[in-house]
């Protein structure tokens, strides 16, 4: 029994030598774990942090950086990280079921990055950048003419018609070798050539270096003095329709508010006019007028 348990903490102790991976900035990098399945857990690191962790029967966990969301787990146990950059670029580690592999992402890149065009006479400067590994690792480039220079900076002092081709970037760590290539072109120096002056004749008035006029008078500009022109006669276009509704709106506005003025007014009670006349002098009394007797009825004696 004590036989199998130090067996198994020595299996647990093994650690695997991985591979080198290579990559530039931009591109997908895969590091294969060394173990094709796990039966309990699955994780990997970079630099001692946790990215990918899970367990074969659980959740896959991720950590919090950057790095650990471009990265995917494929084929099962294989580490896939889209966008590469610079600093993802040192040691990674898979460990599946206790047994740990070690793996280095190297990350490389040629400047310029992209087809140049050089100009014979001139200084240049090509330059093969590794990213990941602190030593142990060389870099040189091969020129065009098969010669190499042991340096990962190669300087053209003065760049030359021979200097153009492709040049070869060959990087060399951990027993395997990558190469990158870039394309160089050189044109020929063009010196500067002055035009003839041409002589006016006796004759005719000497003409105005600075106007910008032709032969029919007309004013010839440039086409985005054109352009400027019209946008600038649009905003003031613009402008002008915008005041010219805002004046409006101002007087409605004003209008309404009057309206609303008069209608809020309480009503006053009506004053008559009244005469400052004196008053009328009263009428005399007339006498009465004699009132005719009654007639009485005289009823007939009763029988």
């Amino acid at each position: 029994m004590k036989i199998i348990v130090l067996f198994g903490f020595v299996l647990g102790a093994v650690c695997v030598a991985g591979k080198v991976v290579f990559t530039t900035p931009g591109k997908k990098a895969t590091l294969e774990c060394g173990a094709n399945t796990f039966s309990n857990t699955l994780t990997w690191r970079y630099k001692d942090q946790v990215i990918y962790s899970t367990q074969k029967r659980g959740y896959p966990r991720k950590g919090k950086t950057d790095l650990a969301s471009r990265t995917s787990v494929i084929k099962g146990t294989s580490l896939q990280i889209s966008d590469v950059k610079e600093g993802d670029a040192g040691a990674f580690s898979c460990e599946a079921d206790r047994i740990q592999h070690e793996h280095t992402l190297v990350v490389f890149s040629v400047s310029p990055s992209s087809p140049c065009e050089l100009e014979s006479g001139w200084e240049a400067t090509l330059q093969c950048q590794v990213k990941g590994p602190t030593s142990g690792y060389t870099v040189q480039w091969r020129k065009p003419d098969g010669t190499t220079d042991k340096s990962g900076t190669a300087k053209l002092e003065s760049v030359a018609l021979s200097d153009a081709g492709n040049w070869t970037c060959m990087i060399t760590y951990g027993g395997e070798t990558h190469s990158e290539n870039l394309v160089v072109k050189v044109k020929a120096f063009v010196p500067p050539t002055t035009a003839p002056s041409t002589k006016q004749n006796s004759n005719e008035e000497p003409g105005c270096t600075d106007c910008a006029t032709d032969r029919n008078g007309v004013l010839r500009l440039d086409w985005w003095v054109w352009v400027a022109v019209g946008v600038g006669g649009l905003i003031v276009l613009l402008l002008m329709v915008f005041v010219i509704f805002m004046c409006k709106r101002i007087k409605r506005r004003k209008r309404k508010i009057r309206g609303m003025k008069y209608r809020r007014q309480p009503m006053e009670p009506k004053e008559y006019c009244q005469c400052t006349r004196p008053p009328a002098a009263a009428r005399p009394q007339q006498g009465r007028r004699k009132e005719k007797p009654t007639v009485l009825l005289v009823q007939p004696p009763l029988m």
